[in-house]
């Protein structure tokens, strides 16, 4: 769903962007446009006009996180399993693993029905039993989720009568006390019941504590971790590092990189920041990044095609250029205004490949070779 919000004066507007995104905005008619900005299924274009500029803002609010989660650590479970619970690798056959259908429960409190995330079937290694592996993704803090936990647990025990190692993600960034781990029922005298999982915690995690961890998971869930503000734009460029690093397949790779732009969607003076960070990785590394960072501008587009957003895919490819213009300069020093306008002027192809041919110049005449041979 589109939905398109069109001010003009003298009607007044107060705007907050923050991390490249819509936060609130004040207008005369306040709760209506609340009601409007609080949906989750919709995509914003927000226009405003002023009576010297126009500005344009383009927001998502449509993030599956318990779909992206799912997907990560399905294809990634060993991995995930390895990094945050290694003592569980040995005992674990890990030819042995097998994903079960996801259950559905009614909280009859809540009355509400919830869906298991991730249950593996897995098998202890050098035995013939089995047991089950339950991960849950947790995007916001909620009361009673240790309970909903327990019930899972039960739920599983009576229906496979089989051993679970329960865990739970929690990647939300408010609150950062430490989440509860446990579910007790008990008395002044008697305790009745004392039900544990394992939990990660991404907000209480040190990202540079992961830094060198050759491992996929940590390079997309160091996206979520404890970030400062001022950091975003270099997390990412050390997550897309690792990523590079790891040469993964193609679908992999895209995966993952997919989550880190998703959970670290920067503003236009973090990209700067971003990019800057990338220029002092090795000539190899540069090139992986440069080619993850090319593929979100086309999906971005082929995005915006299909949502008819004509602004947003003119802005996309407006922005690429002038990253390109950018590391040219930095890589070649000052080039001629004659050349950043034959740049501007490229096709979104062209600009790709300008984007990966950079890397081989090493003086302003390859640049101009280069763009001679469009032409020739």
């Amino acid at each position: 769903m589109l939905l398109f919000i069109l001010l003009s004066p003298p009607q007044r507007s107060e705007t907050k962007i923050e991390n490249g995104f819509l936060q609130e905005t004040r207008f005369l008619d306040r709760q209506v446009t609340l009601n409007l900005l609080e949906s989750k299924s919709c995509y914003f274009l927000v226009v405003i006009h002023r009576s010297d500029s126009l500005k344009l803002y383009y927001m998502t609010n449509n993030v599956d996180h318990d779909r992206l989660f799912k997907e990560l650590i399905s294809t990634f479970f060993i991995e995930f399993i390895e990094l945050f619970f290694p003592e569980v690798i040995n005992y674990l056959d890990r030819d042995s693993i097998t994903f079960l259908d996801k259950e559905v429960f009614t909280d009859v409190t809540e009355g509400e029905k919830h869906e298991s995330d991730l249950v593996a079937q897995v098998k202890f290694r050098g035995k013939e039993s089995f047991f089950l592996i339950h991960v849950e993704a947790q995007e916001s803090s909620r009361k009673w989720f240790n309970r909903r936990m327990f019930t899972y647990f039960a739920r599983f025990h009576e229906k496979f009568v089989l051993p679970i190692y329960p865990i739970v993600i929690f990647s939300y960034s408010k609150p950062k006390r430490e989440a509860i781990s446990q579910y007790v029922v008990d008395f002044p005298d008697f305790k009745v019941l004392e039900f544990n999982y394992q939990v990660v915690q991404l907000n209480r995690l040190n990202w540079r504590d992961f830094l060198n961890q050759p491992n996929p998971v940590a390079s997309a869930l160091m996206a979520k971790m404890n970030i400062a503000e001022k950091e975003r734009a270099k997390v990412k460029a050390e997550c897309l590092r690792l990523l590079i690093t790891l040469r993964l397949d193609p679908a992999r790779m895209q995966l993952i990189s997919g989550f880190i732009d998703t959970y670290l969607n920067l503003n236009p003076v973090e990209e700067i920041q971003f990019q800057e960070e990338i220029s002092t990785f090795s000539q190899p590394v540069q090139e992986g990044v440069m080619q993850i960072t090319t593929s979100w501008m086309r999906q971005g587009i082929e995005q915006g095609i299909e949502q008819g957003i004509e602004q947003g895919i003119e802005q996309g490819i407006e922005r690429e250029k002038t990253l390109i213009i950018r590391q040219l300069k930095r890589k070649l020093g000052e080039i001629n205004p004659s050349l950043e306008t034959k740049i501007m002027e490229l096709s979104i192809d062209d600009v790709e490949a300008l984007g990966e041919a950079l890397f081989d110049f090493s003086k302003v005449e390859d640049l101009i070779n280069w763009l001679n041979t469009l032409t020739a």
